[in-house]
């Protein structure tokens, strides 16, 4: 995979910022965890305040969240202008978070589907602790690659996807 630029300081800082979207939208996920981990809590509490500050309406469907995702896209993955470490990193946070979006989706239809069942509860906690466990531990990789100015690109599937998107 080519290395486009060089990259400086504010370009890791910059690059870095995206990653905040997957990891306040996945908080959520996290409560089974936090319950039984108490200190946990406080380790996310920055990110519970981000969340807060994210979900507030703009309009009746269209909240903050909604506005700073497709900001992100238009005005860094798309623009050549942008360093392609910033954009490279941008579009796989805006994919983690796609993908933190869909995994709401299924255990809300899954709810519908089988929420009278007994183990349904306990598939659920299963759902929800591994994708908080899965997106925070991206987050951290990608963040940590970011300061060190490399390219977090050894998430399976998601780096590939990323790299065929931005040029």
């Amino acid at each position: 995979m080519a290395r486009r630029t060089s990259v400086n300081y504010l370009d890791r800082l910059y690059a870095s910022l995206p990653y905040l979207l997957p990891i306040a939208a996945v908080v959520v996920f996290g409560a089974f965890l936090f319950l039984q981990f108490p200190p946990l809590f406080f380790v996310f509490f920055p990110v519970f305040k981000l969340n807060q500050i994210l979900s507030i309406p703009i309009l009746d469907f269209i909240s903050i969240r909604f506005v700073a995702w497709f900001c992100v896209f238009i005005f860094v993955v798309r623009s050549y202008k942008v360093n392609h470490f910033v954009r490279f990193n941008a579009m796989q946070a805006l994919l983690l978070d796609i993908i933190v979006a869909l995994v709401g989706a299924i255990t809300q239809l899954l709810e519908v589907v089988l929420g009278q069942l007994a183990f349904f509860p306990f598939m659920l906690q299963i759902i929800a602790s591994v994708t908080f466990l899965g997106i925070t531990t991206a987050f951290i990789y990608s963040v940590f690659e970011c300061i060190r100015g490399k390219y977090a690109d050894k998430i399976p599937v998601i780096s590939d996807v990323v790299y065929s998107q931005v040029r």
